[in-house]
């Protein structure tokens, strides 16, 4: 029913492959004693029943524990969101900070873990483009439908003539999964250091604790400059490579699409998902077609009431 080997490849299920390894020997040895004397038929018969209820006992413990680790695999609790400045110079690039800003506090009102891995900044503040990591329970379930085209329709700041100016910013959701059924080959990555700025102390300037990494096959490249240390920040460069390439062949092989890909969209970075209309107060989502106001709110966290009405399905009338 089950490869050893592959077991023993698993921490969670090593230990019990070991015993059933084990059994299945025992089993084998017994029913060998019958070829070699058929008047212990009787006894056999009761010794293998005996090693078989243990057999099914120790495969059902593998089944619950494969079943859990195909479950986090599907709904992993760590995910990386990645925000990016699109059509609208400064502007766009002080929406992605708001944006990345809105998910931030609605972390921590989830009681979920959030790290910045990652952030360009323009001479306002704004992102050119961030990555930051979030862990929590039902992380990847809650943020899976943020990855799109989010744009913003207001006065700028900067704009003389009261003119109402239309920016964009992207938001892609990766999923950090327990079960990769890929190795990256170290020969097909590149590796770049530099020094890390922002916080983290005097000793952050003047090491190269900073990386690149690049996947020469894909073009991918990830950054990660936040952590102390070269190696934590490659490793956590690696892990993050590892979600993107992840992506990429499920999106070559259509899987990730689902079963309500014509409900709220293909998850494509591309796709103009949400409007957030600052003269009418208004924010809507497309996919769905439903409008929400107080925009102040939403972009303080107060995201939740949108993300569960795209998680139902819930429909409405589109105010254009």
């Amino acid at each position: 029913m089950f490869n050893i080997d592959e077991l023993k490849k698993n921490h969670k299920t090593n230990y019990l492959a070991g015993i059933l390894e084990g059994l299945e020997k025992e089993k084998k040895e017994v029913e060998e004693m019958l070829l070699k004397d058929a008047s212990l038929s009787e006894m056999v018969e009761s010794e293998v029943k005996i090693i078989e209820g243990k057999i099914k006992e120790v495969e059902k413990q593998i089944e619950d524990i494969l079943e859990k680790d195909k479950i986090e695999d599907e709904s992993p609790n760590e995910i990386v969101l990645e925000v990016r400045a699109g059509a609208g110079g400064d502007e766009a690039s002080l929406f992605a900070w708001e944006l990345a800003h809105m998910y931030e506090r609605f972390s921590e009102m989830k009681k979920w873990q959030w790290k910045t891995n990652y952030e360009s900044k323009n001479d306002l503040g704004g992102y050119k483009e961030a990555s930051f990591e979030i862990k929590g329970k039902d992380v990847y379930n809650k943020m899976k439908y943020e990855t799109g085209v989010h744009r913003v329709q207001r006065i700028p700041a900067t704009e003389k003539n009261g003119r109402v100016h239309t920016s964009t910013a992207s938001v892609a959701v990766l999923p950090i999964r327990k079960i990769v059924n890929f190795v990256i080959n170290p020969a097909d990555l590149e590796m770049e250091y530099s020094r890390s700025g922002g916080k983290g102390g005097q000793n952050v300037n003047k090491v190269e604790t900073a990386v690149r990494l690049i996947h020469i096959p894909t073009g991918l490249d990830v950054r990660s400059t936040n952590e102390r240390s070269q190696q934590a920040n490659r490793e956590n460069a690696l892990s993050i490579l590892t979600a993107k390439i992840q992506q990429l062949k499920e999106e070559e092989a259509k899987k990730y699409a689902g079963v309500r890909k014509n409900q709220i969209g293909t998850g494509d970075r591309s796709e103009k998902i949400r409007t957030y209309n600052f003269p009418q107060d208004r924010l809507t989502d497309h996919r769905i077609k439903k409008s929400w106001h107080n925009l102040p709110k939403i972009l303080e966290g107060g995201i939740g009431e949108v993300i569960e009405s795209i998680e139902s399905g819930e429909t409405g009338n589109e105010e254009e």
